[in-house]
């Protein structure tokens, strides 16, 4: 959530930041928004002004007391009467107001950094790295889902027996290869200097708006109405959440979580030829890197989140390039964002296997996740999260990149976890 005294200090900024995020109607709702903190503010000062009244009657009252002239403190305690019941008109008028403005603060995306590009849909994305070779496939290589059946790694048909379509079975070495490339992605992680968390598969309904995937992906989320839980769509949730009211001081910063979850997305309205196999699910294995951070160096831990993901491609030896999400595709709590699309040889596209984003603000205010600067000065923190890395898309590409007419060639960093070195 924006900051109401950031919106007011910087009104026409917020305006030309969220233009590029193609709000619409923005100046309007921004003016809306501001105008009812004036409302509130004025039902405020009338509030105080009564109870200022209030208290110098209640003083006279007990001079007149004092003094005998019980006549003529019956008659003022008439105007404290009429003083309550206006003060009570004012607090119902008050909760109307703060109630509208609290659902339209929510319900404004976060403002984009002025260098995230304008664009409209993800055909506006800008290309801004891209690295490794395309390998060239036999004119008979076959797609992940053909490979999957081939060497009896993934059964989506029983997937879809036991639960529904997007929710497949990893058998034998599609397990083992699921296992291993948890394992790496979360010591590599360690070895980077995060602290590996172990969240709950469920958050409730705080958590969800905390980190702003309530009320904005509400329809995406698989819900459990009995018990006021959601179903985490990513780790994210529940690891940026044990910060939700925490007050930090700036020595902590950074802090850096990593973890392993299965993630649940409803994904409404995927069909036809982009989903087919691995490419979109409803349950998937990730794994996770959260980061809390000083507002002054968050940009810079985005770069090094940046180059951790990068670094694991380049282990896995798969052509990937990074884009620079333009303001009609970055999602609603991100400030900036970057994609890491790997190259699916055998499918000949690019498959999204990593976002890596910096919310500045945004899910801190939500979650009055805080700290106290230098000066003792209470300040909102940053928060920041990517994907390292997403699994599905990976096995997709491991699986059409590396297949030879002897099997599949597993990469050398995932042997020692695997135990094996080819998939025959």
């Amino acid at each position: 959530m924006l900051q109401l005294q950031y919106i007011k200090e910087h009104t026409n900024e917020v305006i030309e930041r969220l233009k590029i995020k193609n709000v619409i109607d923005v100046e309007a709702r921004i003016a809306e928004i501001i105008d009812l903190d004036a409302q509130r503010r004025a039902l405020q000062q009338k509030t105080d002004g009564i109870k200022a009244e209030q208290n110098a009657i209640a003083k006279q009252i007990g001079m007149l007391m004092k003094q005998g002239k019980r006549d003529e403190a019956e008659q003022v305690k008439q105007r404290t009467a009429e003083l309550k019941a206006e003060e009570k008109r004012l607090a119902e008028q008050a909760e109307v107001i703060e109630n509208d403005l609290n659902v339209k603060l929510i319900s404004l995306p976060n403002a984009p950094h002025l260098s995230v590009p304008r664009g409209k849909s993800e055909a506006d994305n800008v290309v801004v790295a891209e690295f490794g070779t395309k390998p060239q496939l036999a004119a008979d290589a076959l797609p992940h889902w053909d490979l999957c059946a081939k060497y009896n790694l993934v059964d989506f048909e029983l997937g879809n027996k036991i639960t529904g379509a997007g929710f497949p079975v990893y058998k034998g070495k599609g397990a083992r290869l699921q296992r291993a490339l948890i394992n790496f992605f979360l010591n590599e992680a360690a070895d980077a200097g995060f602290v590996e968390i172990q969240p709950p598969l469920m958050v409730n309904e705080a958590s969800g708006l905390g980190t702003g995937q309530l009320p904005d992906k509400e329809g995406q989320m698989y819900a459990i109405p009995l018990d006021g839980f959601y179903m985490i769509p990513t780790a994210e949730v529940p690891i940026t959440n044990i910060y939700r009211g925490c007050i930090l001081s700036a020595d902590q910063f950074p802090i850096k979580n990593v973890g392993y979850s299965e993630c649940f997305r409803r994904e409404a309205g995927s069909y036809g030829k982009d989903v087919r196999g691995l490419n979109r699910l409803h349950e998937f294995s990730k794994v996770e890197i959260v980061v809390i951070e000083h507002p002054d160096r968050s940009y810079d831990t985005l770069e090094e989140m940046k180059r951790h993901v990068g670094g694991l491609l380049d282990k896995l030896g798969l052509p990937y390039h990074i884009l620079k999400l333009c303001g009609g595709d970055i999602s609603f709590t991100s400030a900036m964002t970057f994609d890491f699309e790997v190259w699916s040889a055998a499918q000949q596209k690019w498959l999204e296997v990593s976002s890596v984003s910096n919310f500045e603000t945004f899910q801190a205010n939500r979650m009055k996740l805080r700290f106290k600067d230098a000066d003792g000065k209470m300040r909102l923190c940053h928060t920041l999260n990517g994907s390292a890395l997403a699994l599905p898309r990976i096995v997709a590409a491991l699986l059409e990149n590396n297949q030879t007419s002897e099997g599949i060639v597993m990469p050398e960093c995932l042997r020692p976890y695997l135990g094996f070195d080819v998939i025959k």
